[in-house]
């Protein structure tokens, strides 16, 4: 069964389980701080289990775009680790639990119109105290006892050890299905997770129920579909090995699945591959954060390709071979194949220019610590071989590697924060962790934003947080006379409060635009916001009392800074003015990489692969004061996605959009997707 038929199978078969067919989820989720790339497919779901949204459904399904790069060191050595893989996942919150998401993983798997998998061949473990997970394998699948095994925390929860070392917040046991092939070596190809506790302190008795029991699923695509084509690694299945045998053909190596050039060439294609989709959706090699991921990733395959004998840019020619293995589902990869060739291309030759300088300096450093029987290559060692000769810590860890001289991380990240740089580890995702902001916006759900018709509203406070504040005193008034304890009044600088409106006209920093300022009133009180952002769909106003007092329920008058607020629509029409100019005279490929919009002031970075000529720059500056004297006029409207990609509205890729989607047109030149505030003309 072809990788293809069994995504569409599987989102088919829980569409007939009454389940939301929901798109992937961009690689890298800006709206969750906790992650740099998604993780897993119940990344883009946080707040649904959390109860802090609407739910316009309690079903979902997805087939989800992931990047991790924990194990990194694994690829390409055993049969089933990746950096960018697909994972398949069926969610339910608050409606099904266990009985319904074990009877229908079993259906899926065994039944012959879905994936008709031997019976026979499948276990399953569970965690060591879930009876009832125990109890409906073998009373109701009817699977004997013997076959399903209790496993420890460390292997049969989520988040793994999560009873006894933490971290608080939701979590629950899993129950994991096991394929055994030919060879006897069983395979996890499914894991069920109940999430129905929330964690809160030290054990013992730290489990506390969850008021509402939810499903969290996954079931990684290559791994079912190695299972289903019957071959012993994921990387032969029938979208990845082409890939494989491609990156041969470019390499001039013959594919060993055995040999060491087979471990380089199956590293090489999950690393271009991984590439590929993530600077697709517009995240090019930096040093920050993701794009530092890319550019390790791309470092790891150009070293790979440079051990198999190539000094030139390989890579850039393996991605017209991952497009056409991933054009089914991903068809707009196709958009954007010319500029992820040629941004991989110019990082190549970046450090294959470098590379023959580093591999000399950093072999006689490990020759240094082989002699001396030292057992891992130094992290200041490492920091300044980068920062002072650009050799990156990649090819250290690849080379110490041959020489099993294992490199010290830690201590890099440390000295590389001593050198003024960030620590580019991944953080791990975490969910739940509650505060009182996350108690409000459970009980709020969202702030409907007003603030396209008025600037000035009556609303109702519903809910009051001041900064430091104990869980307790969620609602306690604000007065701008009092303190919380005798340390505070010694403190010049006055604590920050937080107001949520239940409507609000003050806009929430977000797309760039900065948040607006201004004034809630109250009969009791006033209240200066001086900043305004959001959390989740709450609007959260930020500043001080400075007369009287507030309180939770009261009606107020909410009024923006009416002056400052039309100075930044200046600035936010204008990005948009020169976001056309740049693309008239760049291409499209110079979109939009971010932005800040403030008053009257802007900045604007977008992407391109070369300093922009002055004389381009002037058109570009021409073009855009024409439009601004042409002073044609500005619409903005909400209408369906669909409807919006119809009429030509520019849609970037990486960004996640809503459904419907305001668009805001300027004269018969731009439409771009934005959720901003804009002047008339």
């Amino acid at each position: 069964m072809k990788t293809n038929e069994i995504r569409e199978k599987y989102l088919e078969f829980f569409r007939g389980k009454d389940h939301t067919i929901c798109p992937s989820d961009v690689l890298v989720p800006r709206w969750d701080k906790t992650v740099i790339f998604t993780p897993a497919g119940m990344n883009q779901f946080k707040d649904h289990f959390l109860g802090k949204v609407e739910l316009e459904f309690t079903r979902a399904t997805t087939c989800q775009k992931c990047l991790r790069t924990g194990d990194i060191e694994n690829v390409g050595r055993t049969a089933y680790h990746h950096t960018f893989f697909e994972m398949l996942g069926n969610f339910s919150f608050g409606d099904y639990f266990k009985k319904d998401a074990i009877a229908w993983a079993w259906e899926f798997l065994t039944e012959k119109k879905w994936m008709g998998l031997d019976p026979n061949r499948l276990t399953i473990t569970v965690y060591k105290d879930d009876d009832e997970a125990a109890n409906i394998w073998t009373n109701d699948v009817g699977i004997e006892p013997g076959r399903v095994t209790r496993e420890d925390e460390d292997e049969n929860f989520w988040p793994a050890s999560a009873p006894s070392q933490g971290p608080d917040g939701v979590c629950g046991p899993c129950s994991e299905i096991y394929y055994t092939p030919d060879d006897g070596k069983p395979v996890e190809i499914w894991n069920l997770v109940f999430t129905q506790f929330n964690r809160v302190g030290d054990p013992p008795n730290n489990l506390e129920p969850l008021p509402s029991k939810n499903i969290d699923t996954g079931m990684g695509l290559e791994r079912i579909a190695a299972t289903m084509q019957g071959v012993t690694t994921n990387y032969h299945i029938d979208t990845l090995l082409p890939i494989v045998q491609a990156a041969g053909e470019i390499c001039h190596t013959k594919y060993d699945p055995e040999g060491d050039s087979g471990r380089r060439l199956r590293r090489i294609t999950d690393h271009v591959r991984a590439c590929t989709f993530c600077i697709h959706e517009n995240v090019f090699p930096g040093a920050k954060k993701d794009e530092y991921v890319v550019k390790r990733l791309l470092r790891r395959a150009v070293l790979d390709g440079h051990q198999l004998g190539m000094r030139e840019p390989f890579l850039c020619d393996l991605v017209p071979a991952v497009i056409e293995q991933m054009k089914e589902p991903y068809p707009e990869l196709a958009q954007t194949s010319e500029l992820v060739s040629n941004v991989i291309r110019k990082e190549e030759q970046n450090f294959f220019d470098s590379i023959d300088d580093g591999i000399e300096r950093v072999s006689g450093i490990l020759s240094t610590i082989k002699s001396s029987g030292g057992p891992s290559f130094d992290g200041e060692t490492a920091a300044t071989l980068y920062t002072t000769h650009g050799i990156p810590p990649e090819l250290v860890e690849t080379l110490g590697e041959k020489e099993s001289v294992e490199f010290d991380w830690p201590g890099f990240d440390q000295a590389m924060k001593r050198h003024g740089e960030e620590s580019n580890k991944l953080p791990v995702a975490v969910m739940g962790s509650f505060g009182p902001i996350d108690e409000i916006q459970t009980e709020l759900k969202s702030t409907p934003f007003v603030g396209y018709e008025y600037t000035n509203f009556e609303s109702v406070i519903g809910g009051l947080v001041s900064e430091d504040q104990s869980r307790s005193d969620v609602i306690k008034p604000f007065d701008a006379n009092s303190s919380d304890s005798e340390e505070d009044e010694k403190q010049s600088e006055p604590k920050k409060q937080i107001v949520f409106l239940k409507e609000s006209p003050f806009y929430s920093e977000s797309g760039g635009q900065v948040g607006d300022q201004g004034t809630i009133i109250s009969e009791s009180g006033k209240f200066r916001v001086e900043d305004t952002q959001r959390v989740g769909d709450c609007i959260l106003h930020i500043g001080e009392v400075t007369e009287g007092q507030l309180n939770v329920g009261q009606t107020v008058n909410a009024q923006v800074d009416t002056d400052r607020r039309n100075s930044i629509r200046r600035a936010h029409s204008a990005t948009h003015v020169l976001h056309y100019a740049l693309q008239k005279h760049l291409g499209t490929h110079a979109q939009q990489r971010g932005s800040k919009v403030a008053e009257d002031w802007l900045r604007f970075d977008f992407s391109n692969l070369e300093p922009v000529a002055a004389d381009v720059l002037e058109k570009i500056e021409q073009d855009s004061n024409q439009r601004v004297q042409d002073a044609q006029p500005i619409d903005a409207r909400t209408l369906p996605l669909a409807d919006a990609r119809e009429q030509g509205a520019m849609m970037l890729f990486g960004e996640k959009y809503p459904d419907p989607v305001r668009m805001v047109s300027m004269g018969d030149f731009s439409k771009e997707l934005c959720g901003g505030t804009h002047l008339d003309n």
